[in-house]
């Protein structure tokens, strides 16, 4: 090859890799800037992914603030149930979706206290998702026992599991979940040895726990409610700072003396991560407006429920300190299921 045809090729072939690099720098760039939020936005039905099954708390939640959501938003919301592991099924699913304002998360505090204890978790409950609102929290867990457990009040079944160390037994209907983590941080404030039986779902833990298989379980107050006014259950107390309007005559553990205990169960809003602020801001706007509503408010008086509407930016940062609070929990109870 003559000499100046040589300089040609290299010339050429350096130019073709500087446009390659320069193309490779604006995809990745491209990649990384979250796509603007079209002015027709939404111009389809959206689905909100739920991962759990349906008649759940979320289920329940969601399906209270849907129809005032598609009214808002001028399209079908639709709701999608993918149940599976907790919960990780469905959220590690929508985390993969694209962050176009068309796929939706909506679950529970799960969703930061479920990966601290497990190991083959495939999502990161704050990185992987773009935090929209924390629309609803209820006034706590109910702690209900079965009538032939001895204790009317915590000081008595404190009492009661001290006299007898792992006696006592509790339902956990997951780790991390809000049958558990009340359980845990009780046990840690008291010092008391109580036996935590596995379930794998809710209905299956309160008929055994109505049977008196087990003794004790930290359940949605709607639930409690209804199996407290026929007597097959006793109410001992709430998980959260105030009593609620539905049993008004049962007390916080604080309350009792647990001072500072406040663990209740939230419901949130997610999008896969990457998705445009403009986007952010307009659901959480559609989400406040929903949750003021005045017939909104009233279903969710009946689920103890609170609409909330927290801010995009405060809702992150919420996620990510409930997290460390259950990886901490997490490493004190199973060190080898905390990363």
């Amino acid at each position: 090859m003559k000499t100046a045809s040589f300089r040609r090729h290299l010339l050429t072939v350096a130019l073709l890799v500087g446009l390659a690099a320069q193309a490779s720098i604006v995809a990745a760039q491209s990649a990384a800037t979250p796509q603007p939020m079209p002015r027709d936005y939404p111009s389809k039905p959206i689905r909100v992914v739920v991962p759990s099954p349906p008649g759940g708390p979320p289920d329940l939640v969601l399906r209270a603030i849907t129809p005032r959501l598609s009214a808002i938003l001028g399209q079908p919301v639709v709701v999608e149930n993918r149940a599976g592991a907790g919960g990780m099924v469905g959220t590690a699913y929508l985390a993969r979706l694209p962050a176009d304002g068309y796929n939706w998360l909506f679950t529970t505090a799960s969703h930061a206290n479920i990966p601290p204890f497990n190991e083959n978790v495939s999502y990161d409950p704050v990185k992987d998702f773009t935090h929209v609102t924390l629309a609803a929290q209820n006034f706590g867990q109910a702690l209900v026992v079965h009538p032939s457990v001895e204790a009317r009040n915590l000081a008595e079944l404190i009492a009661l599991a001290r006299k007898s160390p792992g006696k006592l037994t509790y339902a956990n209907a997951g780790f991390g979940t809000a049958s558990h983590i009340p359980a845990e941080v009780m046990k840690a404030m008291t010092g008391t040895d109580i036996l935590s039986v596995p379930y794998k779902a809710i209905p299956e833990a309160v008929t055994d726990l109505i049977a008196g298989r087990i003794d004790m379980f930290f359940v949605g107050t709607q639930i409690a409610l209804q199996h407290v006014q026929t007597g097959k259950l006793r109410a001992i107390a709430l998980t959260g700072a105030r009593r609620w309007q539905g049993m008004p005559e049962v007390p916080t553990l604080a309350e009792q003396g647990l001072k500072g205990f406040n663990v209740v169960n939230w419901f949130g809003l997610w999008l896969p991560a990457g998705a445009h602020p403009d986007l952010v801001q307009k659901l959480h706007a559609a989400v406040a407006q929903s949750v003021a509503d005045p017939d909104v408010k009233k279903q969710f008086e009946t689920l103890g429920l609170e609409g909330v509407a927290m801010k995009p930016d405060d809702f992150e940062k919420f996620v990510a300190s409930e997290a460390r609070a259950a990886y901490d929990i997490a490493r004190r109870l199973k060190p080898e299921a905390a990363k």
